[in-house]
């Protein structure tokens, strides 16, 4: 499964998009935590003090905000793309 990350968060780690071990059957909560173990230098902007997602931090799968959608519960299926945004402003 990859990852594609925007903004800071893409700095922070390094890379726009990221390959984690993950997959069909797993979660989206699985694949972030892959995504964070692999590179923690994302675990503090993602995640807050008791290690819940930050409100301004955007996760997507398939293009669709995940809390929508069953939230890091949400299974993954074959084919899925996964994105990580920080809030998004401008003018």
């Amino acid at each position: 499964m990859e990852w594609k990350l925007f903004a800071d968060l893409a700095e922070r780690a390094g890379d726009r998009r990221v390959s984690v071990d993950a997959g069909p059957g797993e979660t989206v909560g699985d694949a972030l935590e892959a995504l964070l173990a692999d590179r923690p230098a994302l675990r503090e902007r993602v995640l807050d003090e008791d290690g819940d997602l930050r409100s301004e931090i955007n996760v997507l799968r398939n293009g669709g905000d995940v809390r929508a959608d069953g939230g890091l519960e949400t299974e993954l299926e074959d084919g899925d793309e996964l994105a990580l945004f920080p809030p998004v402003s401008g003018g």
